[in-house]
């Protein structure tokens, strides 16, 4: 099983994306090979990312960014948060250096590992690089 990170979703999504076909195709490849999940964290920041507009593309409504999350919901398997992701946040913080902004990827990491999958899907490698040791990054 493999975890999509909310930039691939975003991009999957926004067809004025640069990336929205290699997004797309990506996760075509994905789903063919296995089981997909997503994080609630993931469903969050999808939220987040599509109601602000970005570069290539305007904000959604919070009504159609939600009809989007529930779909995603109906797609692909939800790995809950809870007690054990809490633990492997901690113990990530005994083992990698992060901070700020990054203890959202961590959290996503965390979330995989307290669920056993190890590949997550994304644009942004650089972001969780410093845990290829746990994890597989794969880039559409």
């Amino acid at each position: 099983m493999s975890v999509v990170d909310t930039n691939v979703l975003v991009h999957s999504t926004a067809i004025g994306s640069p990336d929205h076909r290699r997004a797309r195709a990506a996760l075509a490849r994905l789903t063919a090979q296995g089981p997909v999940s997503v994080t609630r964290q993931i469903l969050r920041e999808y939220l987040a990312a599509t109601t602000r507009a970005q570069s290539w593309s305007q904000a959604l409504t919070l009504a159609d960014a939600t009809g989007d999350t529930d779909a995603f919901t109906r797609r692909f398997g939800v790995l809950e948060d809870g007690p054990a992701v809490w633990t492997e946040l901690t113990t990530l913080t005994r083992g990698f250096a992060f901070g700020g902004k990054q203890v959202h990827d961590a959290s996503i990491v965390a979330t995989m590992l307290a669920h056993g999958e190890t590949r997550l899907l994304t644009f942004n490698a650089a972001d969780f690089r410093r845990f290829g040791s746990l994890i597989e990054v794969v880039i559409p």
